[in-house]
C-alpha cells in the first residue's frame, strides 16, 4: 500500500512586488517621480536616486528592454489600486431577483411598505419579482390581484418599468419589474389621486 501523502503545513509563499532590493536587472529604464524620463541607468543608480527622493524603485514593466522602473511611493501606489479595485468591484453589480409578496387585500400601509421595498432594490439595480398570493377561495379574484400589480407598476413608474406583465402561475399572480434606465418625465398637469387598494366582494 502506497504511503499517504503528508499534508504540507507550510504557509503559501506570497508573492512579493519587484521593488528596491528585490529587483534584479543590472540596467533600467527609469521615470522618476515627476514623469520625467532619467534613461537607460545602472540598478545601484536607479536605488540611489530613489533613496535621495525618500521614495521606491518599482519595477513597472518586466518585459521590456532593458525593463523600466519608476520612482513613487509604492505605499501610496498600493493603497491607490486597491481603492480602484474595490470601486470597479462595486460598479460590477450582479443583478439578481428581489421578491415582494403580498396578498390582494393588503391594507394602505403594508402597501406603501412594499413599495419602500421594491423602491430600495430597483435602486440598487436589482429587477422585482412581485406576488401576489392566493389562499383558498381567494383564486377566484384574480382580475382584482391584477389591478393591484399594475398599480404597483404605475406607482413605481419612477424607477422601473414592466418587464412580464401581471401573469398567473398557479395559486399565484406576478409581475416582474426591471430598474428603469431613462427617467420618466413628470406631466405639469394636476397629478390625479391614487386609486385605493382593491378590496373583496366575497360576503
Amino acid at each position: 500500500m502506497p504511503p499517504r501523502p503528508r499534508f504540507d503545513r507550510r504557509a503559501p509563499v506570497r508573492e512579493l512586488p519587484n521593488i528596491n532590493e528585490r529587483i534584479s536587472y543590472p540596467n533600467l529604464r527609469v521615470v522618476d517621480a515627476d514623469g520625467s524620463q532619467l534613461g537607460v541607468i545602472t540598478r545601484e543608480a536607479a536605488l540611489e536616486v530613489a533613496k535621495e527622493r525618500e521614495l521606491d524603485l518599482v519595477l513597472v514593466s518586466e518585459k521590456a528592454d532593458p525593463p523600466v522602473c519608476r520612482v513613487m511611493d509604492y505605499g501610496k501606489y498600493k493603497f491607490e489600486q486597491e481603492k480602484k479595485a474595490k470601486e470597479a468591484k462595486k460598479k460590477s453589480h450582479q443583478t439578481e431577483v428581489k421578491e415582494v409578496k403580498m396578498r390582494y387585500k393588503i391594507d394602505s400601509h403594508d402597501y406603501q411598505v412594499r413599495i419602500g421595498q421594491a423602491v430600495r432594490f430597483l435602486k440598487a439595480g436589482d429587477k422585482v419579482k412581485c406576488t401576489v398570493i392566493f389562499r383558498g377561495r381567494e383564486i377566484q379574484h384574480t382580475a382584482l390581484a391584477e389591478v393591484l400589480l399594475l398599480r404597483m407598476a404605475k406607482d413605481l413608474e419612477e424607477n422601473a418599468e414592466i418587464q412580464q406583465h401581471p401573469k398567473r402561475e398557479g395559486r399565484n399572480m406576478i409581475m416582474f419589474l426591471s430598474p428603469r434606465k431613462q427617467a420618466v418625465g413628470k406631466p405639469a398637469a394636476k397629478p390625479v389621486a391614487a386609486a385605493p387598494v382593491p378590496t373583496s366582494t366575497q360576503g
